[in-house]
């Protein structure tokens, strides 16, 4: 079932007719479900791979093509006190009680098209754009976005302001993957394609992206992204906000320093205790 759709959803993207049709619709309401269920996913893991993970491109053809064949349509519960327009086809996403989330009122939003896993916590005001995929028993915080397409792992705490980055185009580019039991810590960002192994930290601040180095003095080496692969942070790393000093030319010369995320530690007991998320607040 899944190579039919990623058949037909390749043939419609790479061929794109004259006009849509209700057989198109249909297609991409079924990626829609697939997502939305976590049936498919626009990365997952692979353990074939160096990053652990591999993207989809054909899930992410599914999700702009929802933009392409999609009209804008007055959604607005009040037009005048709230309007909301925005494609028919990505409308916000359909919860009931039974479906385990919580999200608690003020101001939140979920794209339709994103899995959102059992015992989830959403604090208002926060937003979790389509085809993004959240594990079991997170907590997304106040003011923090979950982009397009990211991947977040079980048990996790998006604290507040935090933003995960989408990456949605190139459709070949890896995603912002973030695993299991991770703490991304306040007004942090993760962008392009950044993967986030399993049980790190990342302390207030810390801005993630392929084109800046991580060093890492707890083993003595600088990670950076290689290629076209994305820049990845060990398991278990604790890393902060820090600097590093410009060693040439008027820089040096000013004691000029540039912002540089730096790995202090690697997670131990201590670490555990402080970043626990209280079983009572999911």
């Amino acid at each position: 079932m899944q190579s039919e759709i990623r058949n037909e959803i390749e043939a419609l993207f790479d061929h794109p007719p004259a006009a849509y049709h209700e057989d198109h619709f249909m297609l991409f309401a079924r990626l829609k479900e697939a997502l939305n269920t976590g049936a498919v996913r626009a990365a997952e893991p692979d353990s074939s791979s160096k990053t652990g993970w591999r993207v989809n491109p054909w899930v992410k053809k599914g999700i702009l093509l929802g933009f392409r064949i999609g009209g804008i349509v007055d959604m607005s519960v009040d037009a005048t006190r709230q309007p909301f327009f925005d494609k028919a086809t990505w409308p916000v996403k359909r919860f009931t009680a039974s479906s385990g989330v919580r999200i608690v009122p003020g101001g939140s939003s979920i794209r339709d098209g994103c899995f959102i896993g059992r015992s989830v916590t959403c604090m208002p005001p926060m937003y979790i754009n389509a085809g993004a995929w959240v594990g079991d028993g997170t907590m997304v915080d106040s003011h923090a976005l979950v982009g397009s397409c990211a991947q977040i792992g079980t048990n996790c705490h998006i604290s507040a302001a935090a933003q995960i980055g989408g990456v949605l185009e190139p459709v070949g580019a890896m995603p912002v993957i973030v695993e299991d039991e991770v703490l991304v810590g306040g007004n942090c960002g993760v962008y392009e394609g950044t993967v986030v192994k399993r049980r790190a930290v990342l302390g207030s601040g810390v801005i993630l992206t392929r084109s800046t180095p991580v060093y890492d003095v707890a083993r003595g080496v600088v990670l950076s992204a290689q290629g076209d692969e994305p820049l990845v942070i060990p398991e278990g790393a604790v890393v902060v906000a820090g600097s590093r000093a410009i060693t040439s030319g008027k820089g040096k010369e000013w004691g000029v320093s540039l912002y540089t995320p730096v790995i202090v530690k690697y997670r131990d007991e201590k670490t555990d205790s402080r970043v626990q998320l209280e079983d009572l607040l999911r």
